[in-house]
Order: structure tokens, then sequence, then C-alpha cells
């Protein structure tokens, strides 16, 4: 299995300088700015947090099990949504195999934080380490990636009322169908998504996702439907929101570049992310919204993206993107301003549907 890690050799130095001769920085640059213990997991730290959550989420359902009042379940759905994104961000570094350096328990935690919130963790891996690997590449990405204005047009409405107006719970669908223009769901082993050699990875996650369903079936059959709403379904569907929005802010800003072509190169793409301020909600999720030397750099932990990201800011410069205005104002801004990109050009920008009214 391929590891999402992205390292430095002599060669890769050699042609990230060759190739990025409009940025004033190399990745070199930036990994030497970089404390060399940002690199280093300590499984102690991430075992830490992934009982932690574990915990948080056992205490919420005992209160909520022990009050059993429908004063208290919104609040419970919203704080239990927001602990399952929470270890869904635990997983996602297992994913990126920065939870440790142990492979088995890179993927012993990454399933059991995966699987209890119904993400088929290897399907999941191999469809998020491409989308790393192509960041900012317009007919590469993986997701969130934007449509061109002629396929804006062309698109078919009930796809336009789930990419912008129901997208912040397209996740599940996602998993079966992936983003526009592209094929394969993250359940099946010769998915597009996925290389022969990763079949049995892929028919794993798939076989305790079925585990997960089932137990779920079983339990909503001895405890009945309102069972599921109340300490299920509702978490879930907050975990979905917190997981599309986070994302869909992650890469959807009206300033952030899209490249074409040789105009794309990791590097470039890898700053073509904006971070974040979730106020109270950054340190409950791991610091998710630190983004961008996430994308620069995936084998670096969550809890050590702060310390790098203040160690890559004097180099970046101007390049380094961050916004510190409310997130309900920046979802509000995308939302309205980033629908197509120009159908041509090397490097372009998101722009809004305003544009076909006014022509």
């Amino acid at each position: 299995m391929q590891s999402n890690i992205i390292t430095l050799n002599d060669s890769q130095n050699s042609k990230f300088s060759e190739v990025n001769t409009k940025l004033p920085f190399t990745l070199q640059d930036l990994k030497t700015a970089i404390p060399a213990e940002c690199f280093q997991p300590r499984v102690t730290k991430s075992l830490y947090y992934f009982f932690r959550d574990i915990l948080i989420i056992g205490l919420l359902y005992a209160v909520a099990y022990y009050l059993d009042s429908w004063f208290f379940f919104p609040i419970f759905w919203l704080m239990q949504g927001t602990m399952f994104w929470a270890l869904f961000v635990v997983g996602h570094d297992c994913g990126h195999q920065s939870f440790s350096k142990h492979k088995w328990l890179n993927d012993l935690i990454g399933h059991l934080s995966h699987t209890p919130i119904l993400v088929p963790y290897h399907g999941w891996r191999i469809s998020h380490r491409t989308h790393h690997k192509n960041t900012g590449h317009l007919d590469n990405d993986e997701s969130w990636y934007p449509l061109s204005e002629s396929h804006y047009k062309q698109m078919p409405l009930e796809q336009k009322i789930v990419r912008y107006y129901a997208f912040l719970l397209a996740y599940p669908l996602y998993l079966f169908k992936r983003s526009p223009n592209k094929k394969g769901s993250h359940f099946l082993p010769n998915s597009p998504l996925f290389k022969p050699s990763e079949k049995w990875d892929v028919i794993t996650s798939t076989v305790l996702w079925i585990g997960m369903v089932g137990l779920l079936g079983y339990l909503t059959y001895l405890w009945g439907w309102m069972w599921l709403l109340k300490y299920y379904a509702a978490p879930y569907i907050v975990f979905v929101i917190w997981l599309d929005l986070v994302t869909f802010l992650h890469h959807t800003e009206p300033d952030i570049p899209w490249y074409r072509g040789e105009e794309w190169t990791f590097l470039k793409g890898a700053i073509s992310s904006i971070d974040r301020d979730y106020g109270l909600i950054n340190h409950i999720h791991h610091d998710i919204g630190t983004h961008v030397a996430h994308h620069i750099f995936l084998n670096i932990p969550h809890y050590n993206l702060l310390k790098a990201t203040e160690a890559i800011k004097p180099v970046m410069g101007e390049y380094f993107h961050k916004s510190d205005e409310p997130i309900w104002k920046s979802l509000w801004n995308s939302w309205m301003n980033c629908h197509f990109v120009p159908d041509t050009g090397s490097k372009v920008y998101y722009t809004s549907n305003k544009k076909l009214a006014k022509g």
C-alpha cells in the first residue's frame, strides 16, 4: 500500500527548483524553516487525542441516555456531531501516516476512528491521497474543485442543487458517486480510484463499513427508529455538515488560484489552500483549519501544525493565505461568489453566476 507521506530527495528538490520559477521559495526552503521535531509523530500524544475523543463521545452518550430529554437532545446532537468530526480528524492523521511511524497502528486507529462514523477508511484514504497529490489542478484534483463555465451551464438542475445548495450534506453521496465529471465508488475495489494492489485494503474497509451498518440496523430493530434518530442519525448529520463545511472552505475562495496543464506544480497547488479560524472549535477539531502547512507537508501531525505554520509564514509572505473573518461570513462569501472558473487559461479564479445573468 502506498504511503501518503511526501518526502524530499535531491531529485525532487531539483525538480521543484526548476519548475517553480514564479515562486520566490522552494519546497526545501519551507522544509528548512520548520523545526525538525514538527515532522516527528509521538505515539503517546497521538493516542491521547484518540482516547480523549472516545471518552468525550462516551460521556456525551451517557448524559444523553441519563437525561433522555428533548430539551437536551439538540444540544447533544450538536456536541456529539462535532466530536464525530474530531474523531474523523484523528483518522485523517492515520490516513496520512502521521499518527505514528507504525503503519499497522495507523491503520488500526484509522479503522477504529472512521468505521463508527461510516467512513470507509482505506477507500477514503486513497481518494484523499489523490486529492493531496493534485491539489489545485483543475483536471486531476479529487474534491471541491471548480467546474468550468461551460460545464456549469450544461449541468442538470438536480446536480446543481446538490453542488450549490445542498453541498453541506454531500459527503455520503460523494462516497458512492464521487464529484462531478468523475466516476467510481469508495466501496468497490474495481473503482477507477484504486490500483489492483489496493484491492484487499478496499475490501477490508467496505466489509467493516457494512458491518457497522448492520450493527446500526440490528440496534434499530431492537430499540426502534427513534433510538436511531436520537442517538446516531442526528449526530451523524451534524458530522457530515462539519466535514463538508470545513473541506469546502479549505479550497473555495475567490482569491485562491486554480491551475491547468504545465502551469500546475505540486507546490503551487499545495499553497492554493487557506487557513480558517473556527474560534473555540479550533482545539476541539484538532486545528484542522490550519490547512496550508498540512497540504505542503502531509507527514506533520495535527498537533504540530500551528508551530509549522508560524515557521513558514515569513518564508511564504503574501503567498500564505489565511482568513480571520467569521466562518459564517466566509461561507456566505464563497457560496455567493464561487460557482465556476473560465473555460480557458492556465491560472484561473472562481467567478460568480452573476456573470451569466449580466451576459
